[in-house]
């Protein structure tokens, strides 16, 4: 246990500090108190840093929370979200009322458990999983360097801030954020490490021995360490990290549940609820007020903090009107997520393009394609892949490299991070004004995943290009060869999985997927080349259907052959087969099955209709989530059937594996007929 700490002390040398401090740590207590459940320590611990970040540093207007301009403060430790609605209702901000404080973590509140972007104003992302928020920050440090590059720093000029505890830093996603920053010397972020020595279990040392200091140092970052509680130290280390040109650290040591009688202990982590110690606590704060009262004064100063940046925002609106009005457009267009006006003419050209030409090239080639025609105008897009640039083919021509002498880069080499390549693109789509995507093998959403399932809880339209998609990858193998992860994709609320069967419907999935303002896309992408089979062209985006007639049975319909994919010109082929023994057999592309549900019944039952035709299911992957199509949407069909993966793959050229697996036209056919 840490030595003792002197409340008296701390009250006495700076008074009004303390007490604006001391209405976080009340509030908290009470809220916590009020539902039972809670984590009270942290924002009781970190109470003073984030008072003098609000107070002396912090650029914002609780006024206009989305203010393009304002600085982000991103509360990675996400278990301590009392720390940031005490902020939030104290300086001002309209929606978080007492109200919403006294119903912390209930039904219908915005005052969720862990912090939930989109519920309230003033919380920049979604936290509470360890170590998404500080890699959250980078991302949104980036954006900030990208847009400040483009648009000088009469619009865009302003830091990113992160509060991130012991568990955040042990995390393996730290690592990757870290470096990531540390190399691409992100001067606007400041993250401030909540150093209290304590996780549940214990004291960090059960499991951890890691010098943080110097681990920071290592990876480039400026590092100072001070005492979390004092003030004008706290001010003083801000101020110091403001002018160097590295992403900074600043080692706060504090107690948690600082003057309760849990402080510097795991109990102390989570709820404190006892009625007795809570009053003590109190009373040693000198703070005399009933539950949820903050003194007038108090709240006066609070919220004197929360209007001090509206000068400096009206300020900013009026640069932002001098700006040209095409300028202003621009700017406007990108922070609302609209796309380029040209944008579905340019993609339309390009599918019909595709349809005369009819080339045989691996989807992700054909992403490549597509990228080449979207990049130059919507330039609000920043690729990048996770050190596989040449198999992803996520770079486009007119795209340089983003680094600390090239901030107009729109490219990023995120190096063998997927998971926080991930998360920092999160940042980017929260920050506004940047569009990310970026590129791995799609075996690898393993390791992104936790990124991925945020983006979707969070409504945010982050891209992820996942590329060999199947068995298809070939030689190197089962441990790279996805067979679970579609199943795992689609099984994700709010998640586009798109898996085209040429460049025409790759085409017209990346403008699904760059259209919507709230919904992450994940495209699965060939490394094998595939047929063009889009070969008569339509102005229409069929894939945003969801599914779609690709080819009519010729006579009596028997049979429904349905794929994705690389496996919809398999289906092409058994059709064949099938047609020519008199089977009257449709194929049923579907790229995106999230759009197909969302259609109406007509139109789903119009695409696949009930009666006494089989179906058969075609994909190189699992056959999890496939009965609802094979099935039919109520059970009712009973002749059914799949053709595709029930185990691992091997290694092997793609065309072996294929059949050694039975994914073959051969095996569709003998399939339906066996069916029949």
């Amino acid at each position: 246990m840490d030595a003792p700490v002197d409340i008296a002390a701390l009250r006495s040398a700076n008074p009004d500090h303390w007490m604006r401090a001391t209405a976080i740590r009340a509030l908290t207590l009470d809220a916590v108190a009020a539902a039972n459940s809670g984590h009270s320590g942290m924002p009781m611990g970190m109470a003073d840093v984030a008072t003098v970040l609000y107070e002396k540093h912090l650029k914002f207007d609780a006024s206009a929370p989305n203010w393009p301009d304002r600085d982000r403060f991103i509360l990675s430790a996400g278990h301590g979200s009392m720390l940031l609605y005490s902020l939030l209702h104290l300086t001002g901000y309209e929606d978080m009322t007492l109200d919403q404080i006294k119903n912390f973590r209930q039904w219908g509140a915005i005052t969720a458990g862990h912090p939930e972007y989109g519920h309230a104003s003033g919380i920049e992302t979604t936290t509470g999983p360890l170590g998404q928020g500080i890699s959250n920050a980078v991302g949104f440090a980036m954006a900030e360097e990208i847009l400040r590059a483009r648009y000088g720093k009469k619009l865009m000029d302003h830091y990113t801030y992160c509060i991130a505890g012991d568990g955040c830093l042990m995390e393996g996603i730290s690592h990757e954020a870290i470096g990531l920053a540390g190399r691409h010397r992100l001067g606007k972020l400041v993250v401030f490490w909540d150093n209290n020595n304590i996780t549940i279990d214990g004291t960090v040392d059960l499991s951890d021995r890691t010098n943080q200091v110097m681990r920071f140092k290592a990876a480039g970052w400026h590092v100072q360490e001070i005492d979390g509680h004092d003030p004008a130290a706290i001010d003083a280390a801000i101020a110091k990290a403001k002018t160097t040109q590295k992403p900074s650290m600043i080692a706060c040591k504090t107690h948690i549940a600082l003057g309760h009688a849990a402080q510097d202990t795991s109990k102390g982590h989570g709820a404190l609820t006892d009625p007795a110690q809570m009053v003590e606590a109190k009373k040693l704060y000198g703070w005399t007020t009933g539950p949820f009262e903050v003194p007038s004064e108090v709240k006066q100063q609070w919220e004197a903090i929360g209007s001090r940046g509206a000068a400096d925002r009206a300020a900013w609106e009026g640069r932002l009107s001098e700006a040209s009005t095409q300028r202003q457009a621009e700017f406007a267009r990108i922070f609302a997520r609209d796309v380029p006006s040209k944008l579905s003419a340019r993609v339309k050209a390009l599918k019909k393009q595709i349809s005369l030409e009819a080339p045989k090239v691996a989807t992700r080639k054909s992403s490549e394609m597509v990228l080449e025609v979207v990049n130059p105008i919507m330039t609000e897009t920043v690729g990048g892949s996770a050190d596989l640039t040449g198999s992803n083919n996520t770079r486009s021509g007119d795209m340089t490299a983003f680094d600390v002498d090239n901030r107009k880069g729109r490219y990023v080499y995120w190096g063998i991070r997927e998971h926080g390549m991930a998360a920092a693109m999160n940042g980017m789509v929260l920050h506004g004004g940047i569009r990310p995507y970026g590129g791995t093998f799609m075996c690898f959403t393993d390791y992104a995943r936790p990124a991925m399932r945020l983006a979707a809880l969070m409504r945010v339209p982050t891209v992820f290009v996942m590329t060999h998609d199947s068995i298809g990858l070939g030689e190197d193998g089962p441990t790279h060869q996805p067979v679970e992860h579609l199943a795992m994709s689609r099984a994700t609320p709010n998640t586009w999985v798109f898996r085209p069967c040429d460049t025409v419907e790759t085409a017209e999935a990346w403008e699904m997927a760059l259209s919507t303002k709230e919904t992450p896309s994940v495209l699965s992408l060939t490394r094998q080349g595939v047929p063009t089979l889009r070969l008569e062209h339509k102005t229409k985006n069929l894939t945003s259907q969801g599914a779609y007639v690709l080819a009519d049975a010729v006579g009596k319909r028997q049979a429904i052959l349905m794929a994705t994919g690389s496996e919809v010109a398999i289906a092409m082929q058994a059709r064949d087969l099938l047609q020519a023994k008199g089977i009257g057999t449709r194929v049923v592309s579907m790229p995106c099955w999230e759009l197909f549900e969302a259609q109406d019944e007509s139109y789903r039952k119009r695409v696949l209709p009930g009666g006494q035709a089989v179906r058969v299911g075609i994909e190189a992957g699992v056959r999890t989530g496939w009965d609802r199509w094979l099935c039919g949407e109520r059970g009712r069909e009973a002749r059914a059937g799949f053709v595709g993966m029930d185990s691992f793959g091997a290694s092997a050229p793609a065309e072996t594996l294929y059949e050694k697996f039975g994914i073959t036209a051969e095996a569709v056919a003998e399939k339906v007929q066996s069916l029949l």
